[in-house]
């Protein structure tokens, strides 16, 4: 009965998709990228030989923490081509382009004959799914076809319906996979709690990707013209909702300092009302030269992929998202060592919590909470300097999950080959 409700509801998920996509850009882009996707398929991969790896991330997030187990197995695994799908157009929209990958294709709609079809097209030797991926036909089929998959970065609360009572469908999807990789020792013991016992703790491979990022960041000499020798705030990732609490404080805040502002989403109609709730004399990236940059107090920046190399310059750090559904990355600041603000809804992330708790980061209410904790770092140097150093260490000691993966790999296909 379970199964058939698992069934049912992603046909209804389907049918919703098309009704939504009518007007929801987003719906549409995922119901186009599937569309003669098997032929697609089956074109890319006609005359294929060699072994194939496939990589499963369902945005662009759980991308992030594939990226260095996909390059990693690269390097070490250089007879295999890959394959990555993505569930969301989030993810694929942005990374179809992702020079990684041989091939790459959103993952079709989990029924059993897409499962069948797909897995009979790809014919992979090994699967990685990042993080919450449970697809149950296409982990049934591979389980049936004696594929292994791995699953890394995942972490389990004992909230969630694998733990409850009613959950034995759940769990049994867990059982197709030959290994888990979990964040940390809660997750293993709540797997070992319903004898799952497959696991590991192995950390989160985001740590990996991060800290590859700081040690590739990328100089760039207009942010070094915008900043000069003031004090620096990064907002990242930021949504209307973070700049409703923040342009208060900061159109008041007269010490010096600069701001820029990457908005997680860039509309043009967006960007304009921003800056005309800024009261401070404010440039766009794409409109800056370097002989005014200087003199502009905040800069927007108004294109994607930048912002993992604008941390390098802050003294401070707020992201965005955790006054609407869940915050953004925050390792990608920490890595560099500064204080991390953000909002109130972050509890869902480990390393938020594991912040907070020791120091490193500041999560605010209002305009007023985040005034006060921002001008007191500002104003305390040395209280700034002790929590930057407790956000770069944070990074640095947590680094190795993408290593603890490769190590179970080697084993798996070096057994698989005997």
């Amino acid at each position: 009965m379970s199964r058939l409700l698992y069934s049912v509801a992603l046909q209804i998920y389907g049918l919703l998709i098309h009704l939504v996509a009518l007007w929801n850009p987003k719906a549409k882009q995922w119901i186009n990228g599937r569309k003669h996707i098997f032929e697609r398929i089956t074109n890319a991969f006609q005359g294929n030989t060699l072994p194939v790896a496939w990589f499963h991330a369902a945005s662009l997030g759980e991308f992030e923490q594939a990226r260095p187990v996909i390059e990693q197995f690269r390097k070490e695994f250089p007879d295999y081509k890959i394959l990555l799908t993505f569930f969301s157009p989030s993810g694929y929209e942005v990374r179809k382009n992702y020079p990684g990958a041989d091939y790459i294709f959103y993952m079709p709609l989990d029924t059993t004959s897409h499962a069948r079809t797909f897995i009979k097209l790809v014919q992979p030797a090994i699967v990685f799914f990042a993080k919450y991926e449970f697809w149950y036909h296409y982990l049934n089929e591979l389980k049936r076809a004696n594929i292994p998959v791995i699953s890394f970065s995942a972490i389990f609360r004992k909230e969630q319906v694998f733990f409850k009572s009613y959950g034995g469908f759940f769990r049994s999807i867990l059982r197709n996979f030959e290994h888990i990789f979990v964040q940390n020792q809660m997750s293993a013991a709540l797997l070992q709690s319903i004898s799952i016992q497959q696991t590991s703790v192995a950390g989160d491979t985001r740590f990996d990707r991060v800290q590859t990022i700081a040690s590739q960041k990328k100089d760039l000499p207009l942010i070094a013209s915008f900043k000069q020798d003031k004090k620096l705030v990064v907002i990242g990732s930021s949504w209307p909702q973070d700049m409703h609490v923040l342009l208060p404080f900061l159109n008041s805040f007269i010490q010096p300092l600069k701001v820029i502002i990457a908005p997680h989403e860039i509309h043009e109609a967006e960007i304009v009302r921003l800056q005309e709730q800024i009261r401070k004399k404010s440039v766009r990236f794409s409109q800056a030269q370097k002989d005014d940059i200087a003199s502009s107090d905040v800069l927007i920046i108004d294109n994607i992929g930048m912002l993992s190399s604008l941390y390098q310059y802050g003294e401070f750090a707020y992201i965005g998202g955790a006054f609407g559904k869940g915050l953004h990355n925050i390792l990608e600041a920490a890595t560099f060592g500064m204080p991390i603000f953000f909002g109130p809804h972050y509890h869902r992330f480990q390393e938020a919590v594991d912040l907070i708790a020791s120091g490193g980061a500041v999560s605010v209410n209002n305009s007023e909470e985040f005034g006060k904790h921002f001008t007191n770092l500002y104003e305390h140097e040395e209280e700034r300097l002790q929590k930057a150093e407790v956000s770069r260490q944070y990074v640095a000691s947590r680094t190795g999950a993408t290593q603890k993966i490769m190590a179970y790999t080697h084993q798996l296909l070096s057994g698989k080959s005997a």
